[in-house]
C-alpha cells in the first residue's frame, strides 16, 4: 500500500515528490479502495478505472467517484484533500457474476445530487446505464452480444449530449449509440457509409431506428482507447497497430494519423487547447503530436515498461500575457485549419505571424502526466522550446530537460556555438519533416501529402538555413517538393472513391516501411524529453492519473485509489 512507509523500505515507493510549483504530499487518509481495504490479487483480471462526477449538492462536497475492482463496483462520495474517506458508506456497491466491469464514463451534462447516469462497459461487451443515487439500472445495451462479443475497452458519453454514447470494443470496433433506442433481437445489418485509409463507418439498416447508429472499425486490433477533443469535434483513437487515428466526428473524415515507435498504443489525451494530443503505449515512450501540423513534435523517455494512462494538467499549463491561439491570421484561416480544409497561403501567413516575435505568447507550458506498468509516475513540461523550436529564444526558458546525441540540454542557451539562443539546432530536429495529411501508408498512391506540411517546411527550412544544418534534409524536402506538385488537387479523398481505396485498405502497414517517414520519425529526428519527476509510487501497475483542481489522482491494479495533494493544499 502506498500510504506506508516514507519511502525507506525495500521497494523505495513515494510518499511525495517536488516540482517548481512545490511539494505534492500523498494523503494516507484519503485513500479509497473495497471497504475490507485488502489488496485485490489482480491476476488477469481488467484494469481499476476511476471516473469523477461533481453533482453541484448545495454542502459544497459535490463529487462523486467510481471505481471497479475485479468483479466489483463502488460509488462514493469523494472527499477529496478535505476529509478522510469513509469506506464503510459506499452510495452504491455492485458485483457481477460471468462479467467484470472494464470501464465507465458519467454524464456531466444531466447530473445532479438526485440522479446520475453512469455508463459501465463490460469484458463480454455489454454496456449497461445505471444511477447509483436512485439505485437504478435502467438499461443494458448488446445485452445477447448481438453486436459485439468481445471486451468494451473504452466507453464515453458523447460531448454536449445528454443521449449519445460511443463504446470501443477489442474487436477493433467502436459502435454509437443513444439511450433511447434499443437494441433489437437480432443482429444488425450495416450500410457502408464512408471508406478511408484502414477504417470504414457503417450505418445501422433497419426499418425503425435502432442502436448502434453507427459502427466505426479502426485499425488492426483491439482499440484500445478513444477521446474526444475539447469542442467535441474530433475523435481521437490509439490502436493495438501501433496508429493514432484523428477523425472529425461529425463528417466522420480522417484528420491525420500518426504510428508509434513500435507495439500498440495503448492510451491517448487532448491538451486542454485541442492543439496537442499526447500518446502512450507498448514502446514505453509518451508521444506528442501537433493536431494543427499534423506530425510528431516530441517523444518523452522516462518509463520502463508500457504507458497505461496520459493525462493533461490543466490547472498547471500556463499561458503568459497572450493566449497560445493568437499567433495565427485570421479567426477564419483558424477555421479553415480546423477542419482540415487547409489553405497553403494562409498557413504560410500564420508561420511569418508566428515567427515575429510580437504576436507570439510570451511564454507557454503545457504539463502532462503519464503512468505506467513500472508503477511510475512521470510529470512532463512541453515548453516553448520544443512548441516552437525554429524561434531564437529571449532567454532560455525552459524546465525540460532535452536530450539529444549532439545538443547540450535545452536551457544551456547559448552553449552550442552559432546558436543564437536557440537552444535545441541540431540537424536531426531542426526542420521536421512534412506528415501528409491522411494517409498510414506513407508511399501508397493515394497518400495525400497535403499542400501545407510542404510549404510550411520551406518556410521553416529557409528560416534556420542559416545554422547549416540542412544538407541532410535537402533531398527530401525536393522529394517533398515534387511529392506536393503531384497531390495539391487532390483534397479530401471522397467517399466516391472507396472502390479503389478498398485495395489499400486492405494491406498491412509494415512498420519498417513506417520508421523514418513524417508517421513514425526516428529517435534522432525529434526532440526527446525528460520527465520532471519520475517516481515509484505503488506495487502494482498504475492504471489511473486524473488532474483535480487541489490534488492528483492514481490509482493501481491492487484497487487502491490514491490522493496526491497539490502544493499547499493539505
Amino acid at each position: 500500500m502506498a500510504a506506508e512507509g516514507g519511502g525507506k523500505e525495500m521497494n523505495e515507493i513515494k510518499t511525495q515528490f517536488t516540482t517548481r510549483e512545490g511539494l505534492y504530499k500523498l494523503l494516507s487518509h484519503s485513500e479509497y479502495s473495497r471497504p475490507n481495504r485488502v489488496p485485490f490479487n489482480s491476476q488477469g483480471s481488467n484494469p481499476v478505472r476511476v471516473s469523477f462526477v461533481n453533482v453541484n449538492d448545495q454542502s459544497g462536497n459535490g463529487d462523486r467517484l467510481c471505481f471497479n475492482v475485479g468483479r466489483e463496483l463502488y460509488f462514493y462520495i469523494y472527499k477529496g484533500v478535505r476529509k478522510a474517506a469513509d469506506l464503510s458508506k459506499p452510495i452504491d456497491k455492485r458485483i457481477y457474476k460471468g462479467t467484470q466491469p472494464t470501464c465507465h464514463d458519467f454524464n456531466h451534462l444531466t447530473a445532479t445530487a438526485e440522479s446520475v447516469s453512469l455508463l459501465v462497459g463490460f469484458s463480454a461487451g455489454q454496456v449497461q446505464l445505471i444511477d447509483p443515487i436512485k439505485k437504478e439500472t435502467s438499461k443494458l445495451f448488446n445485452e445477447e452480444r448481438l453486436i459485439d462479443k468481445s471486451r468494451v475497452t473504452c466507453v464515453k458519453w458523447v460531448p454536449g449530449s445528454e443521449s449519445l454514447f460511443l463504446v470501443a470494443h477489442s474487436s477493433g470496433n467502436m459502435y454509437l449509440y443513444n439511450v433511447e433506442h434499443t437494441c433489437g433481437t437480432t443482429a444488425p445489418h450495416y450500410q457502408l457509409l464512408k471508406q478511408g485509409e484502414n477504417f470504414a463507418v457503417h450505418t445501422c439498416k433497419s426499418k425503425s431506428t435502432r442502436n448502434p447508429l453507427l459502427k466505426w472499425t479502426v485499425g488492426e486490433g483491439a482499440l484500445n482507447e478513444f477521446a474526444f477533443s475539447p469542442d467535441g469535434k474530433f475523435l481521437a483513437c490509439v490502436s493495438q497497430d501501433g496508429f493514432l487515428r484523428v477523425f472529425n466526428f461529425d463528417s466522420v473524415e480522417l484528420h491525420g494519423t500518426m504510428k508509434s515507435y513500435f507495439g500498440g498504443l495503448l492510451c491517448v489525451c487532448w491538451s486542454p487547447d485541442g492543439k496537442y494530443i499526447v500518446t502512450g503505449g507498448e514502446d514505453d515512450l509518451v508521444t506528442v503530436w501537433s493536431f494543427v501540423d499534423c506530425r510528431v513534435i516530441a517523444r518523452g523517455h522516462g518509463h520502463k515498461s508500457w504507458v497505461s494512462v496520459v493525462a493533461f494538467d490543466p490547472y498547471t499549463t500556463s499561458v503568459e500575457e497572450s493566449d497560445p491561439m493568437e499567433f495565427s491570421g485570421s479567426d477564419e484561416d483558424f477555421q479553415d485549419l480546423h477542419f482540415g480544409r487547409d489553405r497553403a497561403n494562409s498557413t504560410q501567413s500564420r508561420l511569418s505571424k508566428r515567427n515575429s516575435t510580437d504576436s507570439r505568447p510570451v511564454s507557454v507550458t503545457y504539463r502532462f502526466g503519464s503512468v505506467g506498468q513500472d508503477t511510475q509516475l512521470c510529470l512532463w513540461d512541453l515548453t516553448e522550446d520544443i512548441l516552437f523550436p525554429h524561434q531564437p529564444l529571449s532567454r532560455a526558458r525552459t524546465h525540460t530537460n532535452v536530450m539529444n546525441a549532439t545538443s547540450p540540454p535545452a536551457g544551456s542557451g547559448g552553449t552550442n556555438p552559432g546558436s543564437n539562443g536557440n537552444s535545441i539546432t541540431t540537424p536531426g530536429n531542426s526542420v521536421p519533416p512534412p506528415l501528409p495529411r491522411s494517409n498510414s501508408l506513407p508511399h501508397s498512391a493515394v497518400s495525400n501529402a497535403g499542400s501545407k506540411s510542404s510549404v510550411m517546411d520551406g518556410a521553416i527550412a529557409s528560416g534556420v538555413s542559416k545554422f547549416a544544418t540542412l544538407s541532410l534534409h535537402d533531398r527530401k524536402e525536393r522529394h517533398h517538393e515534387k511529392d506536393h506538385k503531384r497531390n495539391h488537387s487532390m483534397g479530401h479523398i471522397s467517399s466516391k472513391s472507396s472502390d479503389k481505396l478498398n485495395l489499400v485498405t486492405k494491406t498491412k502497414t509494415d512498420p519498417a516501411k513506417t520508421l523514418g517517414t513524417p508517421l513514425c520519425p526516428r529517435m534522432e529526428d525529434v526532440p526527446l524529453l525528460e520527465p520532471l519527476i519520475c517516481k515509484k509510487i505503488a506495487h502494482e501497475r498504475l492504471t489511473v492519473l486524473i488532474f483535480l483542481e487541489d490534488c492528483i489522482v492514481t490509482a493501481c491494479q491492487e484497487g487502491f485509489i490514491c490522493t496526491w495533494a497539490r502544493p499547499g493544499k493539505v
